[in-house]
């Protein structure tokens, strides 16, 4: 029996580079396409990426998908083996993509609305009829856990859709969207925080924080409390799911939380680090954080002013030249919101948990990683 062919956009990304070295390092599939605006030499690959995007059943395009032209040619499939250039380019083979997987949205927060009307709903509707027009046999969406905060219970897929970031009022509307297209095989998979070798915005921010702190010899405050939710899922589980749930037509139509079993809180994963980098923790608590609230933007400029200065000379004082990693936190970070999702639907299609709990090596990993790449400043790890 044949393999599938699979479509990756946004393949560069930090869960689309981890989804091609999953179907190479497994074998899962024929043929894999990359999609992306940022070429896989600028976008910072470690080794093991890098390998597994030179693999001969790896082919790479350059689009943009917001542009709907751009869009049409990346769903095309060259036929193998010779042709013409020209006949290549001209020819596209229908219903040839059996699996078209989105990790592209525009995820950077702090843009305005029309960025992310753009980069996550054109860019995902885009993507969504091209895949009804060229048959693929499942269509599947990446899609945030930030639809609705609850700090006592655990929010499953019909919970009631109150997205408190600028990516979570947009991806509402894309899963509202892709129900209404004919024909569309889709799934969608709500993610909480996404961590992992390659992680630079989940919570790396918050690794390079506790970094700075341990440089400055002192205590890291943080806003509100430990109490607050911030489930997490490890990126091997994402693309570990994204594969297995393809397998059964029972997920056709699902929307589906993909998240761990650590019920982690800002207090866990702060513990986590404090032990990491032998460091003190300590909290604002509510009444003081509030006050933050009357301004915010102020109060995030100066949190990110206090540690811009010292991150830059632990890269200086290290010989980090060029690195992609920032402490800067954006003000959705730092909403006092509950991202705490149940797992139990996805459970119940039989997934077992590659990595179910949050632990200190796994996030040493990530920086063992950054370290070997000369992204971070390797005597923080000492």
């Amino acid at each position: 029996m044949s393999k599938p062919n699979v479509l990756v956009l946004g393949g560069c990304g930090f869960i689309g580079r981890h989804l091609v070295d999953h179907l190479v390092a497994n074998d899962l599939a024929g043929r894999i396409k990359v999609v992306d605006k940022t070429p896989p030499l600028m976008a910072w690959l470690n080794s093991r990426h890098t390998q597994a995007f030179a693999d001969a059943r790896v082919e790479f395009a350059s689009a943009n998908l917001i542009n709907p032209t751009s869009c049409q040619h990346a769903f095309r499939m060259q036929e193998e083996g010779g042709g013409e250039e020209e006949e290549k380019q001209e020819k596209t083979v229908g219903g040839s993509w059996d699996y078209v997987i989105n990790c592209a949205a525009e995820t950077k927060p702090g843009q305005t609305d029309p960025v992310y009307q753009e980069g996550i709903l054109k860019l995902s509707l885009n993507c969504a009829t091209e895949a009804v027009k060229c048959k693929a046999k499942r269509y599947l969406e990446l899609s945030t856990g930030s639809m609705c905060s609850d700090e006592k219970v655990p929010q499953k897929e019909d919970c009631p859709i109150e997205p408190w970031t600028m990516v979570g009022k947009y991806k509402a509307k894309v899963e509202q969207e892709l129900i209404a297209i004919k024909d569309l095989p889709y799934t969608i998979l709500r993610l909480p925080i996404c961590y992992g070798v390659g992680d630079r915005k989940g919570l790396t921010p918050r690794i390079i924080i506790a970094g700075i702190y341990k440089h400055l010899g002192e205590t890291m405050k943080l806003l509100w409390t430990g109490t607050m939710k911030m489930n997490v899922v490890h990126v091997e589980d994402v693309c570990g799911s994204i594969w297995e749930l393809l397998q059964t037509d029972r997920t056709l139509h699902e929307t589906i939380n993909v998240c761990d079993d650590s019920d982690a809180t800002q207090g866990l994963i702060s513990e986590l680090l404090a032990d990491m980098f032998a460091i003190k923790i300590d909290y604002w608590g509510v009444t003081m954080s509030n006050m933050t609230k009357l301004d915010m933007a102020g109060a995030i400029e100066e949190i990110n002013d206090r540690h811009l200065g010292p991150w830059a000379e632990l890269c200086q004082r290290d010989g980090v030249q060029n690195t992609p990693l920032t402490p800067y936190m954006d003000q959705e970070l730092l909403f006092q919101k509950h991202l705490h999702l149940s797992n139990e639907k996805l459970k119940s299609y039989g997934y077992k948990l590659r990595r179910p709990r949050i632990t200190r090596e796994l996030l040493e990993e990530i920086v063992q990683d950054f370290i070997d790449m000369g992204h971070f400043p390797r005597t923080l790890l000492g």
